[in-house]
């Protein structure tokens, strides 16, 4: 019986006979950014966390240190903000990996909190660790994991999901409510009509939009878009007790995903040292 879920607070003799029985870990990424005037900037990384915690106790699996940051340069126009590079947070994500990897972890699931934008580099990382080391390298978004079930509790017709708005300010409520002011929590203007005969394919749930493209967005044109709280939608809407809600369904989903990695084939593992 593991006396923690958390890597860096064991020994290592703990590890080593954790990997007797056991070769998943959880990583969680999550970002550093603007999250409306009425949230802290610590709502990504919280997801991946409260996520990973409550996955783990169900598991009995290992979470590795959480990174606190991620891919958010749309985010710049908001002070706080802090960013990786998207190659940056792919080889992160990769050296972690690697490290993992050549002490015998053999599924690892990274637990992404920042939704949307730290996809693009760990797609690409997890191809990179699946056909370098041989290793299961899977990615357990905390908006995609549980949407079906989320959008049945909210009432935002977006389905909740989207930036500071309902979901977010639930969860945040729920897991650091000291951080969270909501007489900041207003709902966003209404954004001008596009003339694109496309939608902008940057949705959680793409079901929700008709035919899409995608193209970049710089942090001037983002703040535009969200000013002037920087939330998208109506974050009024949230509450703590759909907050907790909310992360136990995608603790319990990414748990059922651990049983599931349990049962996939792995290696011959190649361990590889990060330089």
């Amino acid at each position: 019986m593991l006396r923690t879920s958390w890597l860096h607070e064991l020994r290592w003799p703990e590890v080593e006979e954790y990997l007797k029985t056991s070769d998943i870990i959880l990583v969680p990424i999550g970002a550093t950014e603007q999250h409306g005037r009425h949230l802290p900037l610590a709502v990504d990384t919280g997801w991946a966390i409260a996520a990973s915690e409550i996955a783990a106790r169900k598991s009995g699996s290992l979470i590795a240190p959480p990174l606190h940051y991620g891919w958010s340069p749309h985010h710049m126009g908001y002070p706080g903000t802090v960013t990786l590079g998207a190659k940056t947070l792919l080889s992160i994500a990769t050296d972690i990996a690697f490290s993992l990897v050549s002490h015998g972890f053999g599924r690892i699931i990274f637990v992404n909190g920042n939704r949307i934008a730290n996809l693009p580099p760990l797609e690409i990382a997890i191809v990179e660790i699946k056909n370098r080391t041989g290793a299961f390298a899977g990615i357990a978004d905390a908006g995609l994991i549980a949407k079906e079930e989320i959008a049945k509790l909210c009432r935002a017709p977006d389905g909740g999901l989207d930036h500071a708005g309902e979901v977010e300010t639930s969860f945040a409520l729920h897991w650091m409510p000291g951080s969270v002011d909501l007489s900041e929590a207003h709902p966003r203007h209404a954004a001008t009509p596009s003339p694109s005969a496309f939608d902008y394919a940057i949705e959680l749930d793409p079901s929700l939009s008709g035919n899409s493209v995608s193209y970049a967005v710089s942090a001037e044109e983002h703040k535009a878009a969200t000013a002037p709280s920087g939330a998208v939608h109506d974050p009024s809407l949230g509450n703590a007790p759909q907050g907790q809600k909310i992360i136990d369904l995608i603790g319990e989903n990414l748990a059922r995903f651990i049983e599931e990695v349990r049962l996939k084939p792995v290696g011959p593992l190649k361990k590889i040292l990060p330089l």
